[in-house]
């Protein structure tokens, strides 16, 4: 009984390893668990706020960045070429330099940089006195030689005079034959007495005239009809023509101007004569200057181990705007179309086996001709905002746009290009989903 009692009382003491308030205070148990259920149902709003808000951000702005960075164009109608570029400057068609072929002082200068002049028209003279003095020199020693010949000439007569009366003597034994001798000796001296004058008057004659020529270089006519378009001499200077031919003006013809292009070894084989050619100006960048490709200079050019090639062709200039030196942006023409449909040439993808070289390549070098179809595809927004891909046919194509000409309309929008990775995978999924697209622009 005691032993009992005893234990009784021990199981209602605490212990230390036992929760008080859970084991031996019911009441306060249950109170803990309503406020727990309680605090639950607190949180589930707050929960479901936060799904909800989740979903709507995926549903609103998930696929949102696809569109924004998906960027498109118009298919378009207009003009497009294939080209080949180049640098070049411009210099006249004709030009040459009128010089000194004499020494003396610049007498008179009678043109301006800029004068238009005739063919024969005068523009410069140099002092004459010099050639003047050396002239009358020269006349004065061809009238002494011409009177020596005369001289000369009269002792000739002579000499055959006494030839014949040495020989009549001889004939009757009045002279002996040694004196006739003499006398045919003399006569051949005399002979040639009158054939050195005779070459010394050739001789001062051509000297007399060519001081006659020198007299007339001292006037510069105009060797052409053009413009003086330098004027490295001035009046008053003394010009010496006994090393160099100094120049006194050039003229050049304006009327027509040559194009002078460098194009690089790796261009120079897609050019051939006789193709379109044009340019344009840095001050005239709107208006081409339109010719044909007349020659390609054998020898190359070489600046800090780049070769370069120079291309000619010429263009009229009758109202005189092209000017020599001017800087040219040039275009040699290999192929063009007028009034077709344009695409940019991002927009071309995945093209068809074997023809990667023209329809993949954006540099425009390949397949430039009309008349090969060449297959690619275009991914196009359909009207009704879902997108598809297409097989197209290109024409003509450069680094910029390419013909289409076949496969697209005009004023259907396409896909030139996406952004990120992501963004083309949400487009992807969007288009199988058959999801509607919100308007690009």
């Amino acid at each position: 009984m005691n032993k009992t009692a005893k234990t009784a009382r021990a199981d209602t003491t605490p212990r230390d390893d036992a929760a008080p308030n859970v084991t031996f205070i019911p009441g306060a148990v249950q109170k803990l668990k309503r406020r727990r259920r309680t605090r639950s149902w607190l949180w589930l709003p707050v929960v479901l706020a936060v799904a909800g808000a989740g979903y709507y951000g995926w549903v609103r702005y998930g696929e949102e960045p696809a569109t924004a960075a998906m960027v498109t164009d118009v298919v378009t109608r207009g003009d497009i070429e294939n080209s080949v570029t180049a640098v070049g400057t411009l210099d006249a068609v004709k030009s040459v330099d009128a010089g000194a072929q004499v020494s003396g002082q610049l007498k008179a200068l009678h043109v301006e940089i800029g004068d238009k002049v005739t063919q024969d028209q005068l523009v410069a003279e140099i002092d004459p006195a010099t050639i003047e003095n050396r002239i009358e020199i020269d006349q004065a020693e061809l009238a002494n030689l011409q009177a020596q010949l005369i001289s000369k000439k009269a002792q000739l007569v002579l000499k055959q005079a006494n030839i014949d009366r040495q020989r009549n003597l001889v004939e009757t034994k009045s002279v002996a034959q040694s004196t006739l001798d003499q006398a045919i000796a003399d006569l051949a001296a005399a002979e040639a007495d009158v054939n050195a004058i005779e070459a010394q008057i050739r001789k001062q004659q051509a000297t007399l005239a060519g001081d006659k020529v020198d007299l007339g270089y001292t006037k510069i006519y105009a060797p052409m009809t053009g413009t003086i378009v330098a004027n490295p001499a001035k009046e008053g200077q003394t010009l010496n023509a006994n090393q160099t031919t100094p120049t006194i003006v050039t003229i050049a013809d304006l009327s027509t101007m040559t194009v002078k292009a460098q194009v690089s070894e790796a261009d120079v084989t897609r050019l051939k004569v006789g193709m379109d050619a044009y340019f344009t100006l840095l001050g005239q960048p709107g208006k081409r200057f339109v010719g044909k490709l007349r020659q390609i200079q054998p020898m190359p050019a070489t600046a800090n181990n780049v070769v370069l090639y120079y291309a000619l062709f010429d263009v009229p200039n009758p109202d005189g705007e092209l000017m020599m030196s001017m800087s040219a942006q040039v275009f040699f023409v290999q192929a063009a179309a007028k009034d077709v449909l344009i695409v940019p040439s991002a927009a071309l993808s995945h093209p068809a086996k074997g023809t990667g070289e023209a329809a993949g390549q954006g540099n425009g070098q390949a397949g430039g001709a009309r008349g090969e179809g060449r297959k690619a595809e275009v991914t196009v927004v359909t009207a009704s905002g879902a997108i598809e891909t297409r097989d197209v046919e290109v024409g003509i194509r450069n680094r910029v746009s390419a013909e289409i000409r076949s496969g697209l309309k005009e004023g259907e929008k396409i896909v030139v290009s996406t952004g990120s990775g992501s963004s083309g995978n949400a487009r992807d999924s969007r288009s199988q989903r058959g999801m509607r697209m919100p308007p690009m622009f």
